[in-house]
């Protein structure tokens, strides 16, 4: 079975504050507010393969889209649509895979190098240096004061060999770089043969890296974090498990179960106030899961489809690049790497020390095992908890695909959730072109009711009863 796509459609998803919808299509981009829903803005220019907002400003960043004429998905273009201007271009060494944004920091994720840009003046602040990261996995606060930059990271402890980092000169200031230590071998396609769970917290107002999260056993596959930068979700590629950890102390708060049968993450975020977070995945559900009294909201991955930036490219002539800002970056000190963090971490007796805080967490596992002699509040305690709420979408499919791999798959569509910050219910935008509107009782939770359905390229009002399988059926197994 074919994956269920819009072919006019190449990326969507939401601002920060879950308020409105960027598309990027064959013909140019569109932005659609979310309530009332309606499209606000139409620019035809070209196909665009990635397009972000920052909040509901007038700024906005675009990507071309791989395999169209006049298109490149190494080029940036940062415009403002009120004035109908663009601010500034630049030009990568290769595709741009995602752009993050907040009000102070601009991040480019390329497949093994991550740009940190004061938005301000798009000076060049830091470049990271990371293994290959295909699925741009990586999460930015919406935070100005507690500015974090969540990507996995393929080192499980200090121990293992690195390699040290550099910096240059760039245009009204001095970056600095990071390299991410080197995995020992590599497994076949080039990809890393050893890969962790862990977790790297780096600061975009220090240039530092906070914390090292061991978050999963297996490969991280999706992140998010809250919109005051103190939580952070994670999920590996099993999907089964979803951990909350605290920002930047590492602390795991809370651990959801998503079901029993592995699955992709397609989507994680919290709600504006930090008591509720949406999970989309590749069985066609949205669980939400309930959290404790917290703030913040946060962005996760948007949809890119095939067509869009992601793929090779080549932009035009005389663009700025970003590596001729930053000049050489291959001899200098370690400003905030991996390195500089782990021989803080030795120096201050630390290491040892967190590793075994860090490794109390493995014992967790054995609630199964020795559950039966301990007393109920213990292992209740123990287990991970169950979805407050879920639905399974209209069209929700089975099996899964590689995130960023839109040809071929099981027939599954990928999705992107959001919750609502002023009325209980939860949004979703799907790479079939629509986006749905739910429900949720705040009280007793349980499944949720769907209210409306609309097409984000047509802006048409589709009933919701259209007649398919599973319009508001059950999560089909998903929560056994």
């Amino acid at each position: 079975m074919a994956e269920r796509n819009n072919a006019n459609m190449l990326f969507a998803n939401f601002n920060q504050d879950f308020s409105c919808i960027s598309i990027g299509t064959k013909k140019g981009y569109s932005i659609t507010n979310c309530d009332p829903f309606g499209r606000v803005y139409t620019m035809n220019d070209g196909a665009r393969g990635i397009v972000e907002m920052l909040f509901c400003t007038s700024l906005i960043a675009l990507v071309g889209a791989a395999d169209h004429p006049q298109s490149s998905p190494r080029k940036l273009q940062i415009v403002n649509t009120k004035r109908q201007s663009v601010i500034c271009e630049l030009l990568f060494p290769s595709s741009i895979l995602s752009v993050k944004m907040n009000r102070k920091t601009l991040v480019i994720v390329l497949e093994t190098e991550i740009y940190i840009y004061d938005i301000s003046n798009m000076r060049l602040l830091h470049v990271i240096e990371t293994t290959p990261n295909p699925e741009a996995i990586c999460a930015l606060s919406p935070s100005v004061e507690s500015s974090y930059l969540a990507y996995p990271s393929p080192v499980p402890s200090p121990s293992l060999p690195s390699s040290s980092g550099g910096a240059g000169g760039a245009p009204g200031g001095t970056s600095t770089s990071t390299s991410t230590p080197t995995p020992p071998s590599t497994g076949s396609g080039g990809s890393p043969a050893y890969q962790t769970g862990d977790v790297l917290l780096f600061s975009t107002r220090s240039l530092t890296v906070s914390n090292v999260i061991q978050a999963h056993k297996s490969p991280i596959s999706c992140l998010s974090l809250n919109s005051s930068g103190t939580l952070l979700a994670t999920s590996s590629e099993k999907g089964t498990i979803i951990r909350v950890w605290s920002v930047p102390g590492a602390e795991k708060l809370y651990q959801f179960r998503r079901g029993t049968r592995e699955c992709k993450i397609y989507s994680m975020n919290f709600n504006v106030v930090g008591s509720l977070l949406g999970v989309s995945s590749s069985h066609g559900t949205v669980h939400v899961f309930k959290l404790g009294s917290s703030t913040g909201s946060g962005s996760g991955k948007a949809i890119t489809l095939p067509g869009g930036a992601g793929a090779g490219g080549s932009g035009a002539a005389g663009n700025a690049s970003p590596r001729s800002q930053a000049e050489s970056l291959e001899s200098s000190t370690m400003e905030g790497g991996y390195e500089a963090f782990v021989e803080g971490k030795k120096r201050s007796g630390g290491v040892g020390a967190s590793l075994t805080r860090k490794s109390l967490s493995l014992t967790k596992s054995l609630t199964h095992s020795v559950g039966s002699y301990l007393p109920n509040s213990l292992t209740e305690m123990w287990e991970p908890q169950r979805d407050f709420a879920f639905f399974s979408l209209p069209t929700g499919g089975v099996g899964g695909s590689k995130s960023g791999s839109w040809g071929g798959g099981g027939g599954n569509v990928r999705t992107v959730v959001g919750l609502s910050g002023t009325m209980p219910h939860i949004m979703v935008i799907s790479s079939e072109g629509y986006f749905y509107l739910y429900s949720i009782d705040l009280e007793k939770g349980g499944e949720c009711s769907l209210l409306k359905q609309y097409s984000l390229l047509d802006s048409v009002d589709v009933e919701p009863s259209l007649g398919e399988p599973g319009a508001v059926g059950g999560v089909s197994g998903d929560r056994k």
